[in-house]
């Protein structure tokens, strides 16, 4: 193994160890800008990316540990239940205040910053829009190591979503109840 590999062996190591780490006993690290200041949803694209203004800054933010069915795919169009997952959201963060928590990996290879989306309710409650999509069954788990820290809390709220047939799930199954897949075939 030459030096880089080395290295890098030795920083996935690391990074699979901190992500062991229950939340709370990870070393702090500190808060981004992002974090700190409350963002406005300018915009929301689909299930799982929106557009933010931060402290005077405009910002794509894509949710960290879902996907959601495309709406505008470059090269697949849109997906089986595209509309329902955008409109979810909509309804979660269209238009509102929220609150970006970063992880340890910032931004992805399109330059949008990552992030778990932190909304209030209306009864003042803060709830994360990236896990309310799971539980509503607009989304599914998609984890991208070293971006783990709301893993097991998500796969619960998968697995919770899937066997209750909510949202996207309803469709992912036939008539019967029985699995077809992880998504509706055309």
């Amino acid at each position: 193994m030459r030096g880089g590999g080395r290295r890098w062996a030795a920083g996935t190591l690391a990074v699979a160890a901190l992500a062991a780490l229950p939340a709370g006993e990870r070393p702090a690290r500190p808060l981004a800008a992002a974090e700190r200041a409350p963002c406005r949803v300018l915009r929301v694209f689909d299930g799982d990316t929106i557009a933010v203004r931060c402290s005077g800054r405009a910002d794509r933010v894509r949710y960290i540990g879902i996907n959601a069915p495309e709406t505008h795919h470059p090269t697949r169009g849109q997906e089986p239940g595209g509309r329902e997952a955008t409109a979810a959201n909509v309804r979660l963060v269209g238009g509102r205040t929220v609150r970006l928590e970063t992880d340890v990996q910032v931004r992805d290879v399109h330059d949008r910053l990552l992030a778990y989306v932190w909304v209030r309710e209306p009864g003042g409650r803060e709830v994360m829009a990236n896990a309310r999509m799971l539980a509503l069954g607009y989304a599914r788990l998609m984890t991208i190591p070293p971006n783990v820290r709301h893993v097991k809390q998500f796969v619960e709220l998968q697995q919770e979503a899937r066997r209750a047939g909510r949202g996207l799930w309803s469709v992912w199954s036939s008539p019967g109840g029985a699995r077809t897949g992880d998504r509706p075939r055309p």
